[in-house]
Order: C-alpha cells, then sequence, then structure tokens
C-alpha cells in the first residue's frame, strides 16, 4: 500500500473529486473490460481499478460515462480518473494526462462467420464498418472505407455482423475474441491485428501527484501478481505483454 500517499496530506496533493476515494470511470459497454452483470459494474478494467485504489489506501468508485464524453467528464471533475480501455494517442495526451500503460492490445477485423469477401484490410473498400464513436478503431476504419456505422457499443456492433447490417466490425483483439470464446458469437478474425495499442489510465492535467501514486500502484499490483491473477481470469494470458 502506498502509505506515504494515503496520509490526508497526500490525498489532499491527489485533488480527489471526493477525499478517500477513486472516482474511476468507463463506459460500461465494453464486455469483458468493463460491463454490468446483473447490475453490478464488472470486467477487467473495474478489478484493476479496484486493485489500484487499495493500493493507494482509497475506497474504489466505479461509474460509468458514454465514451464519446469520456474525456470531458473527466475535464469537468465528474471523476478522477478514466480506466476504460483508453488508447494513448498523442491527440489525447494534449487534453489528458496518461498513466504508464496498463494494458496492451490491437485494432482486429471481425467478419461474420459465412463472410468469404473480406479476407485482408484491402477488402474494406467500400464495405460498411461498425465502430464506436469517438474511438481510434473509427480512425482506423476511415482508412479502408467512406462508409462507417457508429456505435455506442463494440458488443452491439459484433453482434450486427451475423445480421448483415454491417460487413466488418473493427475493434479490440481481446473484446472480439471473449464474443467468440465466451458468447458463442458466430464471427471470424481477418488476418492479425491492424495496430498495436498501448491502453492508459486517463488524468485531467494538472495532477502530477496522482499520476505518480497511480503509476506506483499499478507497479505494485505487477509486482506482488495481482495483475497476472485478474488478466488471466479474463483473457487467460497477461495482456501487458
Amino acid at each position: 500500500m502506498l502509505t506515504a500517499c494515503g496520509s490526508s496530506e497526500g490525498v489532499r496533493k491527489w485533488k480527489l473529486r471526493e477525499e478517500g476515494t477513486l472516482t474511476f470511470a468507463m463506459s460500461g459497454l465494453y464486455k469483458p473490460y468493463n460491463f454490468r452483470q446483473q447490475g453490478e459494474l464488472t470486467g477487467f478494467d473495474v478489478e484493476i481499478g479496484k486493485a489500484l485504489a487499495k493500493e493507494m489506501g482509497l475506497k474504489p468508485k466505479p461509474v460509468t460515462n458514454p465514451f464519446e464524453t469520456i474525456v470531458a467528464g473527466l475535464q469537468t471533475r465528474k471523476y478522477d480518473a478514466v480506466i476504460g480501455s483508453m488508447g494513448i494517442t498523442e491527440e489525447r495526451k494534449k487534453a489528458v494526462d496518461f498513466s504508464k500503460p496498463y494494458y496492451r492490445s490491437g485494432a482486429q477485423i471481425f467478419v461474420d462467420q459465412g463472410n468469404r469477401d473480406i479476407r485482408s484490410p484491402e477488402d474494406l473498400k467500400g464495405k460498411t464498418i461498425g465502430v464506436v464513436k469517438a474511438t481510434t478503431y473509427k480512425d482506423e476504419a476511415l482508412k479502408y472505407s467512406d462508409d462507417i456505422k457508429e456505435y455506442t457499443s463494440d458488443v452491439t456492433a459484433l453482434q450486427d455482423l451475423p445480421t448483415g447490417r454491417v460487413d466488418a466490425v473493427i475493434t479490440d483483439e481481446g473484446l472480439g475474441d471473449y464474443a467468440i470464446l465466451h458468447d458463442h458469437l458466430p464471427i471470424d478474425k481477418v488476418g492479425k491485428p491492424l495496430t498495436q495499442d498501448e491502453m492508459g489510465i486517463a488524468v485531467r492535467k494538472g495532477n502530477p501527484q496522482l499520476v505518480k501514486a497511480i503509476n506506483q500502484a499499478l507497479d505494485r499490483i505487477v509486482e506482488n501478481g495481482t495483475y497476472d491473477r485478474i488478466s488471466k481470469k479474463w483473457f487467460r494470458r497477461n495482456i501487458l505483454h
């Protein structure tokens, strides 16, 4: 536990929304990273957030916010951090500060199992591609097609593949793998991931002590095995490496 920063003085330096509590946001629509199950928020991001809060001597408070306005919510102090699978990009760095990466993944093309037309990224030309609003996946999709269908949930986008509403979906590889393995969704991956992305914990600018404390807590849960346990529970592997 980060006892030095867990003092009342340290907490004030962290500029928390609610003293003694780490309030962290996510969309709640990104299974298995963050989603609702029987009314409760759960998933990889939720468990990582709770583990970090524990190391920091704080009470965890996960909340949801639409992903397309999640940065704006952070800037207006609705929560202290975003632990919601946010990719670290140069553009986002202009608006928020990031922790070190807390997992790595890639943008992956998914299609319906019966699709024989899309076998490579080049085959996406002129096709309807499903993506979630305000994500890096939309930027990736626009490299191949102007016919983009936007969603608020990656899971909903993937579910539209068998219906034919979209020809392909670009989303996180791990998310799609989970849908295939656990939800038995009849979809397939196309080729290798398009990108290798690093996900960070976002904190509003002007709060460097909180970023430092989060990084220290992340180091601790990696060292003590907590991270590995959580990661293997959801993905059967360590997604930081």
